[in-house]
């Protein structure tokens, strides 16, 4: 097996179990300790592992600043993002929610929390059990099709009897959102 195949292997264990051993990455490999050592330094010098003091860590990637949405990779406006928290314990941060919601279609094994915002009040919410409402005549200069989220059903349904759109759950959305979007990308245009 040349370096490489055991540096990828080395790889996709760590992310599986986060921490190994010299010595069992040594039997897993059935090579020597040295050998594994000199596999593991170009995985250190490219900052991809981190040398604990018996063994490896893998360093988490970071998708994108934390500051930017890891879907579009548009800035984040705090009033409408959305936070996907990994399995990992890493988070994605979403500039709003048709951003989150298609992030989460993505990779939704691997998050074990999804969180929005309540467009009225601010406050923060699970977007599991948030209703989304779907191009409102409102021009909140964000990704179209338009998300808005909703903790309460009668506040959605007021907001929509003055600007309109459709209201629908978490996995309708993604599936209304997907369905608008057609296989084209993220449209960051406001609604004219």
């Amino acid at each position: 097996m040349l370096p490489i195949e055991r540096q990828q292997l080395i790889l996709t264990w760590l992310e599986q179990v986060e921490t190994l051993r010299v010595s069992d990455i040594s039997k897993r490999l059935e090579v020597s300790e040295m050998t594994v050592y000199r596999d593991l330094k170009p995985l250190i010098d490219q900052q991809k592992v981190l040398k604990t003091s018996n063994g490896v860590t893998l360093i988490p990637k970071i998708n994108a600043s934390f500051n930017h949405c890891s879907y579009c990779y548009k800035a984040s406006n705090t009033r409408l993002s959305v936070q996907l928290i990994k399995k990992n314990q890493q988070v994605e941060q979403a500039c709003c929610p048709h951003c989150g919601l298609l992030r989460f279609q993505d990779i939704g094994d691997d998050v074990s929390q999804i969180i929005c915002h309540d467009f009225l009040k601010d406050t923060t919410i699970s977007a599991k059990m948030a209703n989304f409402l779907l191009n409102a005549d409102i021009n909140l200069n964000c990704c179209q099709p338009q998300v808005i989220a909703f903790e309460s059903i009668k506040q959605i349904k007021q907001f929509q009897m003055g600007f309109g759109g459709e209201i629908y759950n978490f996995e309708e959305a993604i599936q209304a959102i997907t369905a608008e979007m057609n296989g084209k990308g993220c449209d960051h245009k406001s609604k004219e």
